[in-house]
């Protein structure tokens, strides 16, 4: 057995993010988005300009930013949105994923291949990954 052999491959972004993602434009009002949200049991919605991927909304924006601002129901989520967009390509590495989550205190990564969104990987993904080696 050569030493090459013995060197575990690197597990990529792709074999482990969620495909269940959904996008709104950027002028959705935070009640639609929220409603589109509940309905596909996502924590997460991606907003799109000119079909662009620009920011994210989470869960947990709802419950502070609107609640903070006492933003009304009709608000656009681009007011909302965490902007600009941290995102990584589906051929990186998990490490790097971590790595780049943890340097921009992020929880939700965005995965993102030619300008469209492909997936999603989550700190709870990486978790349950590491948890289930």
């Amino acid at each position: 057995m050569s030493s090459f052999d013995s060197v575990p491959q690197k597990i990529r972004v792709k074999q482990i993010m969620r495909n269940s993602i959904i996008s709104v434009d950027s002028s959705a009002t935070v009640t639609d988005a929220a409603k589109m949200m509940e309905d596909a049991g996502v924590e997460t919605v991606i907003v799109l300009e000119n079909n662009l991927p620009v920011g994210i909304v989470t869960d947990r924006d709802f419950a502070i930013k609107i609640t903070t601002h006492s933003y009304p129901i009709n608000t656009p989520v681009r007011r909302i949105m965490s902007s600009p967009l941290i995102s990584i390509d589906s051929d990186s590495d998990l490490w790097e994923a971590s790595d780049l989550m943890s340097t921009r205190n992020v929880r939700k990564l965005p995965v993102i291949d030619d300008d469209k969104v492909v997936g999603i990987l989550t700190s709870s993904d990486l978790v349950k990954h590491i948890a289930d080696d």
